[in-house]
C-alpha cells in the first residue's frame, strides 16, 4: 500500500506483539557467521516512506541491525542511512546500486523498492545467498511472478528464507475466521464481494521527468502494476485465501475519470471473478474522493447457504449465521501485521525454517490482479490458463535514469 510511512513503533510494543505470536529466542547457533542471539545484519533496498518505516520496525525489534541501504535517490539513501547510522560508503544509489548492496556483508535484505524492480532484486538476493523480506505486490507482470516463484524454490533449496509481507495473513481474527470457513462454516458458497475504496493519494512534485516519474512510481502503470496490483491486491489476496484457488475467468472494466493530473494509472476498476461451481465474486475499487460514502476501505464478504463471512482491514472480522464466530477487530493491523511478519522472518532464519509458505499464495494473488487488469484493459473475458502462460512484460521506460 502507498502510505506516508511516518508511523513509529517502540521496542516494548514490538515485544508485546511478538510475544503474542509465540516468538522465542532459540539457542545460540550459527547464522551466517553470527550467533543466533546477536543481531541479524540487514540491507534495505528502497528507502522511501514505507522503506524507512519498515526499517525502523526491523531495528526496533531488537533482532536486526540495518547495515547497508540502497535507493535510486541519494537523499532517500541518506535519510535511511542517517536513521540507522549506516556508513556513507554503504549507502548505494542508482538503478544498479542494489547489486553493490548484495555484494556487501549482510545476512538478509528487505526489498521495498517499487514493484517493477522486486522480481529482479529478490532473485538476485537469493542468488547472493541472502534471506529476503519482500514487500507486496511481488511483481507487475506474469514473468515477474514466475521469477518470484522460482526464487522461492531456490531459497528453500539453498536454505534461505523468502517471506512476503501480507498483514492480513498474520492477523489472528482473519486466520481463525478463514480456518472456520475452510472447515465448512458457510456451507455451500453462493457468491461474494471484494472491495477496496479509498481517496486519492498525494503526488510528489513534478512527474514529467524520468526522475519525477520514479518518485511518483505509485501512479505509473509499469512501475506499480496499476492500482489493482499495487493496492487492490490486499482485498484480492483475501478473496484468494477464501477460495483456496484461482478463478476460472474474469471480465469487467475500469478507467481514469477523476485523477488525470499525474501518471497513467487508472482510478477505478469493476470486475467479476468467476470460480468453479458457478461462484461469482464482484470486485470494485476506487482511488478518488468518495464524498463520505460508507463503507469504504478494504472489505470482503462471502455468502454461503449457512452463513456470511465479513472482513474489514483494520475493522471487524466475523462470521454470521448458523456457525457464528464473533471474531474481533485489529485497528493496528497495518503495523501489527508487519511486526509479526518481521518476527516470523527472524524466527525462520534462526530456527532454520526454509519452507517459505508465503511464496505460493502471494504469487497466485498477484497473478489474479494481473488477470483482472488484463480483462479491464482489453474489455475481454480473460481466463486463468491464459494468464499463467502470458509472456508479456511491462516496459519500465527507464531511459534517462542513471545506472
Amino acid at each position: 500500500m502507498a502510505e506516508s510511512g511516518k508511523r513509529e513503533i517502540g521496542r516494548r510494543t514490538f515485544l508485546k506483539v511478538a510475544g503474542a505470536a509465540g516468538f522465542a529466542i532459540v539457542a545460540p547457533r550459527a547464522v551466517r557467521g553470527a550467533e543466533a542471539n546477536s543481531k541479524i545484519e540487514l540491507g534495505l533496498m528502497g528507502c522511501g516512506g514505507r522503506g524507512r518505516w519498515i526499517a525502523n520496525l526491523f531495528a526496533a525489534s531488537g533482532h536486526f541491525q540495518v547495515v547497508a541501504v540502497h535507493d535510486y535517490f541519494q537523499d532517500r539513501a541518506d535519510g535511511a542511512g542517517t536513521d540507522h547510522k549506516v556508513d556513507a560508503k554503504r549507502r548505494y544509489t542508482g538503478l544498479g546500486g542494489y547489486k553493490a548492496l548484495l555484494a556487501d556483508k549482510c545476512d538478509a535484505v528487505a526489498s521495498i523498492s517499487p514493484p517493477y524492480f522486486r522480481p529482479e532484486q529478490a532473485a538476485a538476493a537469493v542468488d547472493a545467498g541472502k534471506h529476503v523480506y519482500l514487500a507486496k505486490p511481488i511483481a507487475v507482470d506474469v514473468p515477474g511472478c514466475h521469477a518470484i516463484a522460482a526464487a522461492g524454490k531456490k531459497a528453500t533449496e539453498t536454505k534461505r528464507v523468502l517471506l512476503i509481507d501480507f498483514q492480513t495473513r498474520s492477523d489472528p481474527f482473519y486466520m481463525e475466521a478463514l480456518k472456520r470457513v475452510h472447515a465448512g462454516a458457510l456451507g455451500t458458497l453462493a457468491f461474494g464481494e471484494s472491495t477496496y475504496h479509498c481517496d486519492r493519494i498525494g503526488k510528489q512534485g513534478d512527474d514529467k521527468t524520468p526522475e519525477g516519474r520514479l518518485r511518483n512510481w505509485v501512479f505509473d502503470k509499469a512501475l506499480s502494476g496499476d492500482i489493482i496490483t499495487e493496492q487492490n491486491i490486499h482485498t484480492l489476496d483475501v478473496m484468494n485465501w477464501i477460495m483456496q484457488g484461482p478463478p476460472v475467468r474474469v471480465s469487467g472494466r475500469g478507467g481514469r475519470k477523476s485523477r488525470v493530473d499525474v501518471g497513467d494509472c487508472w482510478d477505478h476498476f469493476a470486475l467479476t471473478y468467476e470460480y468453479p461451481d458457478g461462484v461469482a465474486i464482484a470486485f470494485s475499487s476506487r482511488q478518488f474522493d468518495g464524498f463520505g460514502s460508507k463503507p469504504d476501505g478494504i472489505r470482503n464478504r462471502m455468502f454461503g447457504v449457512d452463513g456470511v463471512l465479513e472482513t474489514s482491514y483494520g475493522g471487524q472480522v466475523l462470521i454470521r449465521g448458523k456457525n457464528f464466530y464473533r471474531g474481533g477487530s485489529s485497528p493496528g493491523i497495518y503495523q501489527d501485521g508487519a511486526v509479526v511478519n518481521i518476527n516470523t522472518f527472524a524466527e525462520s532464519i534462526r530456527g532454520g525454517k526454509f519452507d517459505n509458505p508465503t511464496v505460493a499464495p502471494s504469487v497466485q494473488s498477484d497473478l489474479i490482479t494481473i488477470m483482472g487488469r488484463t480483462a479491464a484493459y482489453s474489455g475481454k473475458v480473460v481466463t486463468w490458463d491464459e494468464t499463467v502462460k502470458s509472456a508479456e512484460k511491462l516496459d519500465g521506460r527507464l531511459d534517462g535514469l542513471k545506472a
